[in-house]
């Protein structure tokens, strides 16, 4: 097996230096990540709702769609807490067409894996900077990806 060598990719720790978020959604992050954790320690009666659609690959219907949530969140935060699922993968059985903003940041340009995690960490800046709402996204591999707790 050969491979031709085309571009390093950048870490994690690059793409959250080069796309950081403000010390204001840092503030809101943690804000949220408490409130959620609150629910799973049985200190809120409050219902997690992580709700969306079954790929998300166009950042203006995203960050609609979440600025959406965000006013029904206010509706409902007496009992409920909102999470946008801003899923960014198109998995394929043959493993054929579109894969999602990871491999193709535009299904209308060529594949490039450093162009599609920039843009997808973007887009989650962008949602959580419109809308005061974090996200959840989908691990498709769960048993080979570590967790971290990373801004």
């Amino acid at each position: 097996m050969s491979f031709q060598y085309v571009h390093e990719m950048p870490g994690v720790k690059e793409i959250l230096e080069k796309i950081s978020l403000s010390e204001d959604l840092k503030k809101v992050k943690k804000q949220r990540d408490e409130e959620i954790m609150a629910v799973f320690r049985s200190e809120s009666e409050k219902f997690l709702v992580i709700i969306g659609p079954c790929s998300a690959d166009v950042e203006e219907a995203v960050c609609e769609y979440v600025s959406r949530l965000a006013k029904l969140q206010d509706e409902v935060k007496e009992k409920l807490i909102l999470i946008p699922r801003i899923y960014t993968n198109k998995p394929r059985t043959t493993g054929e067409g579109y894969k999602g903003m990871a491999h193709q940041p535009k299904a209308s340009e060529e594949p490039n894996m450093v162009k599609g995690l920039k843009a997808i960490r973007r887009m989650h800046i962008r949602s959580l900077k419109e809308s005061h709402l974090t996200a959840a996204d989908e691990m498709l591999y769960p048993g080979i990806t570590r967790i971290s707790r990373t801004s």
